[in-house]
Protein backbone atom coordinates (compact mmCIF):
# COMPACT_ATOMS: atom_id res chain seq x y z
CA UNK A 1 0.00 0.00 0.00
CA UNK A 2 1.09 3.40 -1.06
CA UNK A 3 0.01 6.35 0.46
CA UNK A 4 0.70 9.77 -1.71
CA UNK A 5 -0.66 12.34 0.93
CA UNK A 6 1.02 10.67 4.32
CA UNK A 7 2.88 13.86 6.31
CA UNK A 8 5.66 12.04 8.42
CA UNK A 9 5.41 14.80 10.51
CA UNK A 10 1.33 14.43 12.14
CA UNK A 11 2.59 11.43 14.34
CA UNK A 12 6.27 12.46 14.95
CA UNK A 13 7.38 11.68 18.67
CA UNK A 14 4.56 9.60 19.70
CA UNK A 15 4.34 6.58 21.05
CA UNK A 16 1.70 4.10 19.40
CA UNK A 17 0.85 0.16 21.12
CA UNK A 18 -1.36 -2.25 19.02
CA UNK A 19 -2.56 -5.70 20.03
CA UNK A 20 -3.33 -8.26 17.36
CA UNK A 21 -0.82 -6.02 15.42
CA UNK A 22 0.90 -8.62 13.46
CA UNK A 23 -1.12 -9.47 10.54
CA UNK A 24 -4.29 -7.92 9.15
CA UNK A 25 -6.48 -4.55 9.75
CA UNK A 26 -3.73 -3.86 12.86
CA UNK A 27 -0.56 -4.39 10.64
CA UNK A 28 -2.61 -1.54 8.17
CA UNK A 29 -3.21 0.22 10.88
CA UNK A 30 0.39 0.33 11.66
CA UNK A 31 1.55 0.98 8.46
CA UNK A 32 -0.69 4.17 8.70
CA UNK A 33 0.97 5.38 11.48
CA UNK A 34 4.57 4.63 11.00
CA UNK A 35 4.30 6.34 7.43
CA UNK A 36 3.16 9.44 9.89
CA UNK A 37 6.15 9.44 11.93
CA UNK A 38 4.87 7.29 15.04
CA UNK A 39 7.21 4.93 17.42
CA UNK A 40 5.17 2.51 16.91
CA UNK A 41 4.84 -1.32 18.74
CA UNK A 42 3.03 -4.22 17.56
CA UNK A 43 1.98 -6.75 20.51
CA UNK A 44 0.74 -10.23 19.72
CA UNK A 45 0.62 -13.94 21.03
CA UNK A 46 3.54 -15.59 17.72
CA UNK A 47 7.16 -13.47 18.10
CA UNK A 48 8.09 -15.60 14.95
CA UNK A 49 4.89 -13.28 13.44
CA UNK A 50 5.79 -10.48 14.86
CA UNK A 51 9.11 -10.25 14.00
CA UNK A 52 8.11 -10.54 10.32
CA UNK A 53 5.79 -7.94 10.76
CA UNK A 54 8.66 -5.56 12.20
CA UNK A 55 10.69 -6.08 9.39
CA UNK A 56 7.51 -5.33 6.92
CA UNK A 57 6.37 -2.42 8.67
CA UNK A 58 10.96 -0.92 8.42
CA UNK A 59 9.51 0.13 4.89
CA UNK A 60 7.16 2.25 5.93
CA UNK A 61 8.69 4.64 8.32
CA UNK A 62 11.81 5.55 9.68
CA UNK A 63 10.65 5.82 13.06
CA UNK A 64 11.56 2.89 15.71
CA UNK A 65 9.51 0.01 15.62
CA UNK A 66 9.05 -3.03 18.28
CA UNK A 67 7.13 -6.39 18.57
CA UNK A 68 6.48 -7.51 22.07
CA UNK A 69 4.72 -10.76 22.55
CA UNK A 70 2.22 -11.38 24.70
CA UNK A 71 -1.24 -12.81 25.68
CA UNK A 72 -4.31 -9.95 25.89
CA UNK A 73 -5.65 -12.55 27.84
CA UNK A 74 -3.19 -12.47 30.13
CA UNK A 75 -2.86 -9.01 32.31
CA UNK A 76 0.22 -9.66 34.08
CA UNK A 77 2.23 -10.18 30.70
CA UNK A 78 0.51 -7.48 28.63
CA UNK A 79 1.30 -4.84 31.48
CA UNK A 80 5.50 -6.13 30.81
CA UNK A 81 4.95 -5.19 27.05
CA UNK A 82 3.49 -2.60 27.71
CA UNK A 83 6.37 -1.26 29.74
CA UNK A 84 8.87 -2.88 27.71
CA UNK A 85 7.53 -0.61 24.89
CA UNK A 86 7.39 2.38 27.30
CA UNK A 87 11.37 2.04 27.88
CA UNK A 88 11.84 1.47 24.51
CA UNK A 89 9.68 4.11 23.00
CA UNK A 90 8.92 6.67 26.61
CA UNK A 91 4.82 6.38 27.57
CA UNK A 92 2.08 5.67 25.58
CA UNK A 93 0.60 7.79 23.58
CA UNK A 94 -1.91 6.11 21.30
CA UNK A 95 -3.45 2.59 22.16
CA UNK A 96 -5.26 0.52 19.58
CA UNK A 97 -6.68 -2.78 20.85
CA UNK A 98 -7.43 -5.02 18.28
CA UNK A 99 -6.83 -8.34 19.30
CA UNK A 100 -9.49 -10.20 18.29
CA UNK A 101 -10.73 -14.13 17.50
CA UNK A 102 -13.81 -15.65 14.94
CA UNK A 103 -15.18 -18.39 13.71
CA UNK A 104 -18.70 -19.26 12.76
CA UNK A 105 -20.84 -21.43 14.75
CA UNK A 106 -24.77 -21.79 15.36
CA UNK A 107 -25.56 -21.18 19.18
CA UNK A 108 -26.12 -24.62 19.81
CA UNK A 109 -23.10 -25.95 18.20
CA UNK A 110 -21.49 -23.62 20.30
CA UNK A 111 -19.15 -24.74 23.23
CA UNK A 112 -18.99 -22.73 26.52
CA UNK A 113 -15.42 -22.82 26.00
CA UNK A 114 -15.35 -21.20 22.55
CA UNK A 115 -18.15 -18.65 23.77
CA UNK A 116 -15.67 -17.79 26.56
CA UNK A 117 -12.58 -17.80 24.37
CA UNK A 118 -13.61 -15.14 22.01
CA UNK A 119 -15.06 -13.02 25.15
CA UNK A 120 -11.66 -13.22 26.51
CA UNK A 121 -10.23 -11.75 23.57
CA UNK A 122 -11.90 -9.42 22.24
CA UNK A 123 -13.73 -7.83 25.34
CA UNK A 124 -11.46 -8.87 28.20
CA UNK A 125 -8.74 -8.67 26.37
CA UNK A 126 -9.76 -4.86 24.99
CA UNK A 127 -10.26 -3.79 29.27
CA UNK A 128 -7.06 -5.17 30.21
CA UNK A 129 -4.86 -3.32 27.50
CA UNK A 130 -6.73 -0.13 27.99
CA UNK A 131 -6.50 -0.56 31.81
CA UNK A 132 -2.39 -1.42 31.53
CA UNK A 133 -1.95 1.51 29.28
CA UNK A 134 -3.90 3.61 31.65
CA UNK A 135 -1.29 4.86 34.06
CA UNK A 136 1.13 6.16 30.21
CA UNK A 137 -2.38 7.33 28.72
CA UNK A 138 -3.52 9.52 31.75
CA UNK A 139 -2.76 12.76 30.08
CA UNK A 140 -4.18 15.40 27.59
CA UNK A 141 -4.09 14.33 24.32
CA UNK A 142 -4.19 10.55 24.48
CA UNK A 143 -6.09 8.19 22.14
CA UNK A 144 -7.40 4.69 22.75
CA UNK A 145 -8.43 3.25 19.75
CA UNK A 146 -10.75 0.30 19.83
CA UNK A 147 -11.47 -2.19 17.12
CA UNK A 148 -15.04 -3.46 17.18
CA UNK A 149 -17.19 -4.93 14.70
CA UNK A 150 -20.62 -4.72 12.70
CA UNK A 151 -21.77 -7.56 15.16
CA UNK A 152 -21.83 -5.27 17.93
CA UNK A 153 -24.14 -3.59 16.72
CA UNK A 154 -26.28 -6.10 14.17
CA UNK A 155 -27.24 -9.54 15.02
CA UNK A 156 -25.32 -11.92 12.77
CA UNK A 157 -26.31 -15.60 12.64
CA UNK A 158 -23.47 -17.83 13.91
CA UNK A 159 -21.77 -15.14 15.23
CA UNK A 160 -23.82 -14.88 19.11
CA UNK A 161 -19.97 -14.81 20.68
CA UNK A 162 -18.85 -11.92 18.59
CA UNK A 163 -22.16 -10.03 18.78
CA UNK A 164 -21.52 -10.23 22.82
CA UNK A 165 -17.94 -9.43 22.74
CA UNK A 166 -17.73 -6.46 20.04
CA UNK A 167 -21.44 -5.06 22.15
CA UNK A 168 -19.44 -4.81 25.42
CA UNK A 169 -16.32 -3.68 23.54
CA UNK A 170 -18.36 -0.77 21.93
CA UNK A 171 -20.12 -0.05 25.44
CA UNK A 172 -16.48 -0.39 27.21
CA UNK A 173 -15.54 2.57 24.78
CA UNK A 174 -18.09 4.79 26.06
CA UNK A 175 -17.98 4.34 29.61
CA UNK A 176 -14.36 5.09 29.33
CA UNK A 177 -14.58 7.97 26.99
CA UNK A 178 -16.59 8.95 30.37
CA UNK A 179 -14.53 8.23 33.08
CA UNK A 180 -11.16 8.42 31.41
CA UNK A 181 -12.28 12.33 29.67
CA UNK A 182 -11.08 14.30 32.63
CA UNK A 183 -7.53 12.87 32.55
CA UNK A 184 -7.06 13.96 29.37
CA UNK A 185 -7.82 10.38 27.47
CA UNK A 186 -10.47 10.00 24.35
CA UNK A 187 -11.62 6.76 23.79
CA UNK A 188 -13.55 5.57 20.62
CA UNK A 189 -14.08 2.59 18.35
CA UNK A 190 -13.93 1.69 14.75
CA UNK A 191 -16.16 -0.41 12.99
CA UNK A 192 -14.27 -1.52 10.01
CA UNK A 193 -16.56 -3.76 7.03
CA UNK A 194 -15.52 -6.28 5.15
CA UNK A 195 -11.83 -5.40 4.46
CA UNK A 196 -9.77 -7.39 0.82
CA UNK A 197 -7.59 -10.36 2.25
CA UNK A 198 -7.91 -10.40 6.04
CA UNK A 199 -8.76 -13.39 8.06
CA UNK A 200 -11.68 -12.14 8.79
CA UNK A 201 -13.41 -11.79 5.51
CA UNK A 202 -12.14 -15.79 4.55
CA UNK A 203 -13.94 -16.96 7.52
CA UNK A 204 -16.76 -15.30 7.16
CA UNK A 205 -17.42 -16.12 3.30
CA UNK A 206 -17.07 -19.54 1.39
CA UNK A 207 -15.28 -18.03 -1.59
CA UNK A 208 -15.27 -15.96 -4.62
CA UNK A 209 -18.90 -16.03 -4.90
CA UNK A 210 -19.73 -15.65 -1.80
CA UNK A 211 -17.19 -12.38 -1.84
CA UNK A 212 -18.58 -11.15 -4.85
CA UNK A 213 -22.09 -11.59 -2.76
CA UNK A 214 -20.77 -9.61 -0.38
CA UNK A 215 -19.49 -6.96 -2.19
CA UNK A 216 -22.73 -6.24 -3.76
CA UNK A 217 -24.28 -4.91 0.11
CA UNK A 218 -21.46 -2.62 0.13
CA UNK A 219 -22.95 0.99 -1.04
CA UNK A 220 -19.43 1.88 -2.53
CA UNK A 221 -19.09 -1.38 -4.60
CA UNK A 222 -16.00 -2.53 -3.00
CA UNK A 223 -14.61 -4.00 0.15
CA UNK A 224 -12.51 -1.91 2.24
CA UNK A 225 -8.77 -2.07 2.53
CA UNK A 226 -6.71 -2.05 6.00
CA UNK A 227 -5.84 1.16 5.19
CA UNK A 228 -9.15 2.61 5.02
CA UNK A 229 -9.19 1.82 8.85
CA UNK A 230 -5.87 2.72 8.98
CA UNK A 231 -6.57 6.39 8.14
CA UNK A 232 -9.65 6.41 10.43
CA UNK A 233 -7.86 5.26 13.20
CA UNK A 234 -5.24 7.87 12.18
CA UNK A 235 -7.82 10.70 12.49
CA UNK A 236 -9.22 9.67 15.87
CA UNK A 237 -5.60 9.44 16.88
CA UNK A 238 -4.99 13.29 15.55
CA UNK A 239 -5.23 16.82 16.92
CA UNK A 240 -8.09 16.60 14.13
CA UNK A 241 -10.35 14.84 16.60
CA UNK A 242 -9.08 16.52 19.76
CA UNK A 243 -13.00 17.33 20.52
CA UNK A 244 -14.17 13.62 19.67
CA UNK A 245 -14.32 10.92 22.06
CA UNK A 246 -17.07 8.07 23.11
CA UNK A 247 -17.85 7.66 19.22
CA UNK A 248 -18.25 4.32 17.46
CA UNK A 249 -17.06 5.21 13.89
CA UNK A 250 -18.40 3.17 10.97
CA UNK A 251 -15.70 2.54 8.60
CA UNK A 252 -17.25 0.46 5.93
CA UNK A 253 -18.41 2.12 2.48
CA UNK A 254 -22.23 1.70 4.05
CA UNK A 255 -22.49 -1.68 4.45
CA UNK A 256 -24.16 -1.74 7.68
CA UNK A 257 -26.75 0.46 5.98
CA UNK A 258 -27.93 -2.58 4.28
CA UNK A 259 -28.46 -5.40 7.05
CA UNK A 260 -25.41 -7.29 6.64
CA UNK A 261 -26.05 -9.76 9.00
CA UNK A 262 -28.78 -11.54 6.51
CA UNK A 263 -26.46 -10.93 3.75
CA UNK A 264 -23.51 -12.64 5.20
CA UNK A 265 -25.86 -15.46 6.76
CA UNK A 266 -26.90 -15.85 2.28
CA UNK A 267 -22.75 -15.81 2.01
CA UNK A 268 -21.84 -17.98 4.09
CA UNK A 269 -24.56 -20.76 2.60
Amino acid sequence: MTDTTFRPDLMAGRNVFITGGSSGINLGIAECFMQHGAKVTINGRDPAKLAAAVEHLKAFGAGPVLGVAADVRDYAALSAAIAESAKAHGPIDVLVCGAAGNFPALAEDLSPNGFKAVVDIDLIGTFHTCRAAFAHLRKPGAAIINISAPQAAIPFALQAHVCAAKAGVDMLTRTLAIEWGPHGIRVNSIVPGPIAGTEGLKRLTQGPDSVAKVVRTVPLNRLGETHDIGHSALFLASPAASYVSGTVLFCDGGHALVGSGMILQAAMS
